[in-house]
C-alpha cells in the first residue's frame, strides 16, 4: 500500500481520479474493456468529477459496480447510492458497457446479494475506488468486520459511528431516518480487485486514517485491511493525513 498525501480535497480528488483514469484505460488496452467499482459519499465528489473530466477513455468498455446500498431506501431518495451515481456519474459520461446498481430495495434482500455475486464472479475488477468512514468502515463493512467472509455482497448492520457519518455529512433529517441495514460488497471482494484507489479527504477522518493506514491491521479498524493489497493507494489531505506519522 502506498500513501499520497495532497494539500487539499480539491487536489486529492483531481489526483486519485486521474490515477483511476489512467488505471482503467490501461486495463482497456490489456483486455479489451475494464470493471470498475465507484464509491459515493461526500469524500468521492472530486474523485468522480475527475473521472468524468477524464479524456480518451472509452467508456462503452466499462462495467461499473458499486460497493453499498441501503436497504430498504428508494431510489428517490436524497441517500440513495443509485440516485447519487446516476446522478453524478453514469448521466455525465458516455454509455457505460454495464451498469450494475444495488438494489436495496428488493425483498429479501439477500436475493439481491446473490444476484450480485453472480454478475461479480463472472466480471473480475480491475480498478475499485473506496474511501474510509469515520469509524474506518471499508464500505459499509463496520467494526468488528468479518475479513474472512467469502460471499461477494452481504446483508450488514449499520452501527451508530456509521449513521451518525450519515446525518451528519446531511444525507438524512435525523438519526432516527437513517436506514438500520445495507447490502455491501464484502471485505474479501474489494481485496480482490486488481487496483484499489482509496481517496480519504478532510480533517474528520483523520483518525481513522491514522488507525487504518499507520496502525495495526484489525478488523475493528476495518479498512487496515489495505495495507496488506498489492496494489492500493491511499489519497489523504493536510486534514485527514495530519496525524500520520
Amino acid at each position: 500500500m502506498k500513501i499520497e498525501k495532497l494539500k487539499n480535497h480539491q487536489d486529492l480528488g483531481k489526483r486519485a481520479g486521474q490515477i483511476g483514469a489512467e488505471a482503467i484505460r490501461q486495463a482497456i488496452r490489456k483486455q479489451g474493456y475494464a470493471n470498475i467499482i465507484l464509491a459515493t459519499g461526500q469524500s468521492q465528489f472530486e474523485t468522480i468529477q475527475e473521472l468524468v473530466r477524464a479524456e480518451d477513455l472509452d467508456w462503452s468498455k466499462v462495467r461499473m459496480f458499486h460497493l453499498d446500498e441501503y436497504i430498504g431506501l428508494p431510489v428517490t431518495h436524497l441517500a440513495s447510492f443509485r440516485k447519487y451515481l446516476t446522478e453524478r456519474f453514469v448521466n455525465h459520461v458516455p454509455t457505460l458497457a454495464e451498469v450494475v446498481l444495488i438494489d436495496g430495495e428488493v425483498v429479501p434482500a439477500e436475493e439481491e446479494c446473490q444476484r450480485l455475486a453472480r454478475k461479480i464472479m463472472d466480471n473480475p475488477i480491475d480498478v475499485a475506488f473506496v474511501g474510509i468512514g469515520e469509524n474506518g468502515h471499508l464500505a459499509f463493512n463496520d467494526p468488528p468486520a468479518d475479513f474472512e467472509e467469502t460471499s461477494p455482497y452481504i446483508v450488514v448492520n449499520l452501527d451508530k459511528q456509521c449513521r451518525q457519518q450519515q446525518l451528519g455529512e446531511g444525507w438524512f433529517p435525523s438519526l432516527k431516518d437513517v436506514p438500520l441495514q445495507a447490502i455491501s460488497m464484502s471485505i474479501r471482494q474489494i481485496m480482490k480487485s486488481k487496483k484499489i484507489i482509496c481517496a480519504v479527504p478532510d480533517s474528520r477522518k483523520a483518525q481513522a486514517v491514522k488507525d487504518c493506514l499507520s496502525g495495526e491491521v484489525s478488523n475493528m479498524h476495518p479498512a487496515s485491511i489495505l495495507q496488506q493489497h498489492p496494489d492500493c493507494t491511499c489519497f489523504v489531505d493536510n486534514g485527514s493525513g495530519a496525524l500520520l506519522p
